[in-house]
């Protein structure tokens, strides 16, 4: 028992002094690193006051430099002050000394001036003298012999000037027409142009016979598509390796053969491949056309038309002004009218610009009931051409009156171009417009959808919309169409009118 209680005293007496060693330790520590922290107090301190002192230099040396800076541009420009101002002074020293030579040279003028007048009046007092002398010898006032003097002058100018300007007019009428002969031929010579004509057939080259059966198809449904879809007669019979395409219509003609040509090297031909070759074509043509009239605006050095008189012009390919190629006529016109505006003085591009628009009323698509003289006038102004051309175009065959220089010289381009022996044909041109006057007939029918003339008129096939005429009223536009031709037009003959309608029902797989 002695024991525990002496080893209790003992454990409770190492643990009091234990802690007291703790402690001391702990405080003896805590002083240490206060003093560590302390002493990296101290040096951040410096650290800081050193960096704060070294910014302060920096600043003050870039404040030293702005200063500087500033006090050498202030310096410059003080300098130039000084320089110009130097200069000012020099200037104004200059203009003293020009000052005093001006007054002295205007002291000078003004001492001749003197002279000179008193000079003036000696001179006309003795002017007097003399004419007072002179019309005591002559017993004539100086009125008197002046008035004497015009007179006898002016009747002797009047009689030279009136045999001069005989002499003139004279000479004017035997050459006028001279000149004028010389100008149109010089014209002509120097524009040289075909004259072959157009025709209404086009001849299409198959390498084998056996394709025909092929275009022809199955009782005939490829040949009566390909007819209905482009309007041109197909024309098959035993001439070796050629089909004929026969139709009025240069357009539809070269549709025709170039979506024959497409369907002969694809080797796909039936009705619905037929309608979109067709309709492809169609459009490459439209396309063609474009291309064409910007070529030919470009070969004739026309800038600034606009893209429909463009499209106008590419148009012209496929016409014809009885029997002569519309464009070709138009070009040699263009050419002409240039040539000759230059003979004569006058504005050469406004007259080949004039000269290639003469015809464009010939091409519209819509084509209405007027002069194609007025028709291209009308074009011309709604497409922003001058005034002077649009004159031109429309007075050409004298519908309206002439007010521009311009204006004559297409007239006579315009005669000069179709008057070449072999350059048109009458019979053509009244044919053409016979088989468009049969075409447009059937058109204004209601319900009508296209027309094509064929056989050289002997045939006209009528395609009709399925959703508007019923069966029984297609005979009945048959009917109609054949009695409105009898009684307004002229015919040889007889004329076949088939009128086609169609129902389709179409449907896509997606």
């Amino acid at each position: 028992m002695i024991e525990i209680i002496i080893g209790s005293i003992a454990f409770i007496g190492g643990g009091i002094i234990s802690y007291f060693v703790i402690q001391k330790a702990l405080k003896t520590k805590s002083e240490a690193m206060i003093k560590e922290a302390q002493i990296e107090a101290e040096v951040i301190k410096k650290d800081k006051i050193l960096q704060a002192k070294e910014k302060f230099l920096q600043l003050k040396t870039e404040h030293e430099k702005q200063i500087n800076s500033r006090n050498n541009k202030l310096l410059a420009s003080e300098n130039k002050f000084k320089q110009k101002e130097n200069t000012l002074s020099q200037r104004v020293d200059e203009f003293q000394r020009k000052k005093k030579e001006v007054d002295a040279i205007r002291e000078n003028l003004s001492i001749q001036i003197d002279l000179v007048d008193k000079k003036s009046n000696e001179l006309e007092k003795a002017k007097k003298q003399q004419i007072e002398q002179l019309e005591k010898i002559s017993g004539l006032s100086a009125d008197d012999a002046k008035n004497q003097l015009i007179d006898s002058l002016k009747e002797e100018a009047k009689t030279e000037a009136m045999s001069y300007v005989n002499e003139i007019m004279e000479e004017a009428k035997m050459t006028a027409n001279m000149e004028a002969k010389k100008v149109v031929v010089k014209t002509i010579q120097r524009v040289a142009t075909e004259t072959a004509i157009e025709n209404s057939v086009t001849i299409f080259h198959i390498e084998s016979d056996e394709i025909k059966g092929r275009i022809i198809g199955r009782e005939g449904r490829n040949i009566r598509a390909l007819e209905a879809a482009t309007g041109i007669e197909i024309i098959v019979d035993d001439t070796p390796e050629a089909i004929v395409l026969s139709g009025f219509d240069p357009v539809r003609r070269e549709i025709a053969r170039l979506a024959l040509h497409q369907l002969v090297t694809d080797g796909r031909i039936h009705p619905a491949r037929i309608e979109e070759v067709v309709n492809k074509v169609r459009k490459q043509i439209e396309e063609e056309i474009i291309e064409t009239g910007k070529r030919t605006t470009i070969d004739l050095g026309i800038h600034g038309l606009h893209p429909e008189l463009i499209r106008l012009v590419g148009k012209m390919k496929y016409r014809s002004s009885y029997g002569q190629n519309l464009l070709q006529h138009s070009r040699e016109t263009a050419n002409l009218c240039a040539i000759m505006a230059t003979e004569l003085g006058l504005n050469a591009k406004r007259a080949k610009r004039a000269g290639l628009l003469h015809d464009i009323g010939k091409v519209p698509d819509d084509e209405p009931e007027l002069p194609h003289a007025i028709l291209g006038m009308k074009l011309a102004e709604k497409y922003k051409e001058k005034a002077d051309i649009c004159n031109a175009i429309g007075a050409h065959h004298d519908e309206i009156e002439m007010t521009s220089m311009i204006s004559p010289i297409i007239q006579a381009c315009d005669a000069i171009s179709g008057a070449r022996p072999g350059a048109r044909r009458e019979i053509v041109e009244s044919y053409i417009k016979r088989l468009k006057d049969l075409e447009n007939l059937a058109l204004s029918h209601p319900g009508v959808l296209k027309t094509y003339a064929i056989q050289a008129g002997r045939e006209l096939r009528v395609i009709v919309g399925s959703d508007k005429v019923s069966d029984k009223e297609a005979e009945t536009i048959s009917l109609e169409i054949a009695q409105k031709i009898q009684d307004e037009m002229t015919y040889p003959g007889q004329v076949k009118i088939t009128v086609i309608r169609e129902t389709r029902a179409i449907n896509y797989a997606k």
